[in-house]
């Protein structure tokens, strides 16, 4: 009876744990994808290095609004609207003499147990000569009109509520914040909750003279993953860290993979004084300080990911991956079907490359995926201790930049946790198909 033979792919979803793999890294793939089509490189390297001009909607320093599924007390989240159908509503009424009315009105819910960080007001105006002219109020659930200031606007100009000394004044000394939302009279202090209403009022006094305006709350709270020092939202890097991390593995890993068994297989078949120059560069290879030329590398040369994704490669070549294979290959030499390639005439390179390396595909596979994570591990290992990629936004940039501000001691866990996770992830997911798939393909494991 003839047996059938059995796909070893097939029999790889016998195993949990490959299986658990395999969704992980679909998952990091669907995500890598998700990024690039999401933020295309250059806006993504726009984000990342941008300044305040870029990233002024956010709030300084703070977490995920997911932080309130944990948390009894819930925090302001943040937000900015414009003049729009759904946002700020703008009304224009003509006058005499050349003059306009201009009056903006927003109302927004405000239900949270903390007073948010900052208002902001962002005016951008069209005139010749004559400034127009604004009166800010705030309407409280209570229906208390705070009269907020009165000031000309220029053609752009940014608004603070909190620097109005004039308001801190009306306040009675109070923060700008609190005196805007608190409870009057109560103690301690607490936000008034309902609907707020923004009201501007704005007079022109030319013809063709216009008004915009933007109103920014930032709030305890933003987004999906926070904010850090320099206001940047912080999903940027964590959906970019994927492709960053997973093209950097896979490269590193196949380059090695693939170039170490190429130069065992050349190595053990032509023997002699090519086999042992192999041998000896692989040994002085073994006992150079890899991560220490890895440093100096980045710290004298250049730290571009491409830079340091070839000095690995290089320096991963030549390691015991070299001794292993050489070992199997002069194994596989001797066989009969090397012989028969022999004997009807078959090239050195054609030996090597179609009969002696295909036999070693089943140990690369393994090996290969386990790989990945080493390398990945090892650009944010770099990139934490400062000499990562300046350019690209990445997983281990951002634990450096939490690191360098202090994360740790100001409670903003959010900031290293969140690509922590993602890293372990990753390695967890290509660990458990590489132990998954070094059972199928090497027999003496199928039974442990």
């Amino acid at each position: 009876m003839k047996k059938t033979k059995k796909n070893p792919f097939a029999e790889l979803f016998r195993y949990p744990s490959a299986v658990f793999g395999l969704v992980i890294i679909l998952g990091l793939v669907v995500l890598a994808i998700y990024a690039m089509a999401k933020i295309p490189y250059a806006e993504a390297i726009r984000l990342w290095r941008g300044g305040e001009e870029v990233w002024y909607q956010n709030p300084k320093n703070v977490p995920p609004i997911w932080y309130n599924w944990f948390s009894k007390e819930k925090m302001s989240e943040s937000f900015a609207v414009k003049v729009s159908e759904d946002g700020i509503t703008k009304t224009v009424t003509p006058g005499e003499q050349n003059t306009s009315t201009i009056e903006f009105t927003y109302s927004f819910d405000y239900d949270y147990d903390d007073f948010p960080q900052e208002l902001f007001l962002y005016f951008k105006t069209k005139y010749s000569e004559k400034q127009p002219f604004v009166s800010v109020y705030l309407i409280t659930p209570d229906n208390r009109e705070i009269r907020v200031s009165d000031f000309g606007v220029s053609q752009t100009q940014t608004f603070r509520f909190s620097q109005d000394e004039k308001l801190v004044r009306r306040l009675k000394g109070l923060e700008v914040m609190k005196g805007l939302f608190v409870i009057p009279d109560s103690d301690p202090m607490a936000p008034l909750k309902g609907t707020y209403q923004l009201l501007i009022k704005g007079l022109t006094f030319e013809q063709d003279s216009d008004i915009d305006v933007e109103f920014v709350l930032h709030g305890q709270t933003y987004g999906l993953a926070g904010t850090d020092h320099a206001r940047r939202d912080l999903m940027v890097p964590l959906l970019w860290g994927a492709p960053i991390a997973i093209a950097f593995g896979l490269l590193a890993a196949m380059g090695t993979s693939v170039l170490s068994m190429a130069i065992a297989a050349i190595g053990a078949w032509f023997g002699g004084w090519l086999d042992e120059l192999i041998q000896r560069i692989t040994e002085i290879n073994l006992v150079l300080p890899f991560l220490a030329i890895l440093i100096m590398i980045g710290t004298f040369y250049s730290r571009s990911i491409w830079v340091i994704l070839g000095v690995t490669i290089l320096l991963s070549i030549f390691t015991g991956a070299i001794k292993t294979n050489r070992a199997i290959f002069l194994q596989v030499k001797e066989s009969t079907y090397i012989e028969a390639a022999r004997a009807y005439g078959a090239s050195s390179m054609r030996i090597i490359f179609r009969y002696l390396i295909p036999r070693m595909i089943p140990l690369l596979i393994p090996a290969l995926v386990s790989a990945v994570p080493a390398y990945v591990f090892l650009e944010a290992s770099l990139a934490v201790l400062g000499l990562g990629d300046p350019v690209l936004p990445t997983w281990g940039k951002m634990i450096n930049d939490a690191q360098v501000n202090g994360a740790l001691y100001k409670g903003y866990y959010y900031w290293i946790l969140e690509p922590a996770v993602l890293l372990m992830i990753t390695g967890l997911g290509f660990a458990m198909l590489g132990f998954a798939l070094d059972r199928v393909f090497n027999p003496r494991l199928r039974g442990i």
